[in-house]
């Protein structure tokens, strides 16, 4: 692998699997190689996952777009009074779902809102309940460590019998990755003071992992932090990591600034950085078994190169996604699982549909071109 004499230090740590340091991410921000960075993910993403590339039948449930917390990188929260606003009741969550189910191989639920201010935990655990018994055979991946510390807060209970009573009573089996937007002080205390706080964002998790409940970890990037607190939060992640091991992929998340309070003074990120930080992301994470390129942010186009990146998820068929839709994303607002296959395909990999927790349910063949044999996707993980 070819690199200039000044990364070719870090090159050598990658080879070896030795840990990179902080001052190593720093340096590979300011790296021009896109080529070799993206070459050097890739070979680790090799050696973690082989040429399998995950993806989920999935529908989102976003419950209610009502939000205290108006956080200024979100177009997504209203206040109650606001055009736009809406709450389902459990009914609509419930259609929505059905709708769904026109899929025959729908396998799972990821479930995110707005903290509303007069919803109590039991009315969300209520509507999650409802989902639970209707569809008992889908998975659930439900709320952000956001969600849950709102969740407590507003009932008195702990972080721990929010978790367990989702769990047992709800059929949670993993917690969504946002929220975590940086793990910053400076930067949350700018954009979004109303919400978790970094330590209470990784409390979450903490909790959640000691519970058996696996996660996910993302990074909301490119409106006002610096390139050393994106290195910072990656750090922060791997720590966690270390200590619990319960994360299962991060995800990056370029900001979408269209129709948010900071579209006016800042740019949507370029393909290069999100590229890059993508890379990088799965260089720094070397505890993280999985990295999502999460095509409803990216682009289509962006996370398939992404699959080259160091990427070995591309999220999933996603179904009824607003969030990110209301802040601008071009992207479709769901994908055909056909369509999913055939662009993990086209990038030489072997498609594998999976649960929230990375097990494989059914096995398809790839491309008898990749390195690594169609059978991988039967490994479970």
């Amino acid at each position: 692998m070819l690199c200039s004499e000044e990364y070719r230090d870090i090159e050598e740590k990658v080879l070896r699997g030795e840990r990179l340091s902080r001052a190593d991410g720093i340096r590979l921000f300011h790296c021009r190689d896109i080529a070799w960075l993206g070459a050097l993910a890739d070979t680790v993403r090799r050696r973690k996952c082989g040429d399998v590339v995950y993806y989920n039948v999935n529908c989102h449930v976003n419950l209610t777009n009502i939000c205290t917390s108006r956080c200024k990188f979100c177009a997504f929260g209203r206040d109650a009074e606001d055009a736009g606003a809406y709450a389902m009741t459990k009914a609509q969550a419930i259609a929505v779902v059905r709708d769904a189910m026109r899929d025959p191989d729908l396998a799972g639920l990821h479930i995110v809102s707005g903290l509303h201010p007069t919803w109590t935990f039991e009315e969300y655990l209520d509507i999650v309940r409802a989902l639970h018994e209707t569809f008992p055979k889908l998975y659930i991946k439900g709320f952000t460590g956001v969600e849950i510390t709102h969740f407590a807060k507003t009932s008195g209970l702990s972080v721990r019998e929010v978790l367990t009573r989702l769990r047992d009573e709800a059929g949670l089996q993993a917690i969504a990755g946002g929220g975590a937007e940086i793990l910053s002080d400076r930067v949350r205390g700018r954009l979004c003071p109303n919400k978790a706080t970094a330590a209470e964002w990784l409390a979450v998790q903490r909790t959640a992992h000691e519970l058996g409940i696996r996660s996910n970890a993302s990074m909301l990037y490119g409106h006002i932090e610096t390139l050393e607190e994106r290195v910072d939060h990656l750090l922060a992640l791997r720590d966690l990591q270390d200590e619990t091991g319960g994360f299962l992929t991060f995800i990056c998340f370029p900001f979408l600034p269209a129709h948010t309070e900071l579209g006016q003074t800042v740019k949507q990120t370029s393909m290069w950085d999100d590229l890059r930080t993508l890379a990088i992301s799965r260089l720094m994470l070397d505890n993280f078994p999985h990295i999502k390129a999460y095509w409803v942010m990216l682009t289509v186009p962006v996370a398939q190169v992404a699959l080259g990146f160091g990427a070995d998820d591309i999220d999933g068929t996603v179904h009824k996604e607003t969030i990110l839709h209301d802040a601008g994303a071009t992207s479709p607002e769901a994908l055909s699982e056909d369509r999913i296959i055939r662009i993990i395909r086209e990038a030489g990999r072997v498609p594998a549909p999976c649960d929230c927790n990375y097990h494989i349910l059914r096995r398809l063949e790839g491309p008898t071109s990749v390195g690594a044999p169609a059978a991988a996707a039967q490994t479970v993980h």
